[in-house]
């Protein structure tokens, strides 16, 4: 516990340095400035070159909203991410529940902006899955009678995605530690005890993907048994190839051309052990850094008609077939609702 202590407190000095000096040449320190830049900030999962139109759609629907020009801070992990909103050096980000409430429970002014709905176009459907997969081959050793249990998760090598994860790691930590804490050797075990694997640990290893796609991929070249990430991050680089979509038993590929780092891996298949949903991730924004007004200007023109028929931002299967990442999917009556900070007391409930 004491080496992840001091690696966050590196991250979280280096978050606050990267921020000081800027990316591209502009900092967090002219907030209140018209002609400085809007900064957005992306986890990993999201910061992928793959993913640069989706993240250019988003950004010009702000600065037509705010008229300033629109910096996008991509990071390679989550707590430099969750840092730029807590210490006043973004405006706006896109983070999992678990991000948001680190975020907010460092600076209050961090507020839910809005979240992408289900299928259904409501907040009741508004949610996408936590998978715990295994290598296909080995799917066997985590059945009994034909069910899928996760009993013999334990003494394996497991991969997270972040401690800031929501599905990446808070979600299934959380339903790890409920399961075995019904057995007497367990009884006592709560999430961060599935931090640090070793003899005497729940895990034999332990490694964190630092995204949800690194994940995937500590599964796939063999690092570990067992692996946690989510539908969403992964949907642009796997296909179904067996089972029901989002149901222990579901065999997944990795696509012929999928692009870094899954590009290692084509033809790799995996199966889910289990699947929960999760609570959306919303775009969240800084209220000290943007005032009231502006931010009700940008609800309203993100859950506009207009931004959920933009297919640039709910991609239509005509634009993924011609070639377009998208962040979210456009399969029915899918589009972006405002919420209150509650509706991310489920996830509080979890820690």
């Amino acid at each position: 516990m004491r080496s992840v202590r001091l690696l966050s407190l590196i991250i979280a000095i280096f978050a606050i340095a990267l921020s000081a000096c800027g990316d591209g040449g502009s900092g967090g320190t002219t907030t209140n400035n018209p002609n400085s830049p809007v900064i957005i900030a992306w986890l990993p999962n999201e910061s992928g070159s793959e993913l640069k139109d989706a993240r250019d759609a988003i950004g010009a629907v702000v600065g037509e909203v705010l008229g300033r020009p629109i910096e996008h801070r991509t990071t390679t992990d989550y707590l430099i991410a969750v840092e730029a909103l807590a210490n006043n050096n973004a405006h706006l980000g896109f983070f999992g529940a678990e991000g948001y409430v680190q975020a907010h429970e460092k600076n209050p002014k961090v507020v839910p902006l809005v979240i992408p709905s289900g299928a259904d176009g409501t907040v009741e459907t508004a949610v996408y899955y936590s998978w715990l997969a295994v290598p296909r081959g080995q799917e066997g050793n985590y059945q009994e009678n034909g069910v899928f249990k996760i009993d013999n998760i334990q003494g394996k090598r497991f991969s997270f995605v972040s401690s800031s994860s929501t599905s990446g790691f808070r979600v299934p930590s959380a339903n790890i530690a409920k399961y075995f804490s019904q057995q007497d050797r367990w009884k006592d075990l709560k999430s961060d005890d599935l931090i640090e694997g070793g003899p005497d640990k729940f895990f034999s290893e332990v490694q964190f993907g630092g995204s949800h796609q690194g994940a995937a991929v500590n599964l796939l070249s063999g690092k570990v048994d067992v692996a946690s990430f989510c539908d969403a991050c992964v949907a642009n680089y796997v296909e179904l190839v067996a089972g029901e979509e989002n149901k222990p038993g579901a065999v997944y590929r990795v696509r012929a051309n999928a692009d870094e780092p899954f590009d290692k891996f084509p033809g790799a298949e995996f199966v889910l052990i289990s699947a929960t949903p999760v609570i959306n991730a919303p775009f969240v924004a800084n209220s000290g850094m943007l005032s009231a007004e502006e931010i009700k200007r940008l609800q309203d023109k993100l859950t506009s008609d207009e931004v959920a028929n933009n297919p640039r931002i709910f991609a239509t299967k005509a634009e993924i077939d011609a070639g377009f990442k998208p962040l979210f999917r456009k399969t029915n009556a899918e589009r972006f609702l405002v919420v209150e900070d509650s509706f991310f007391d489920p996830i509080r409930a979890l820690r």
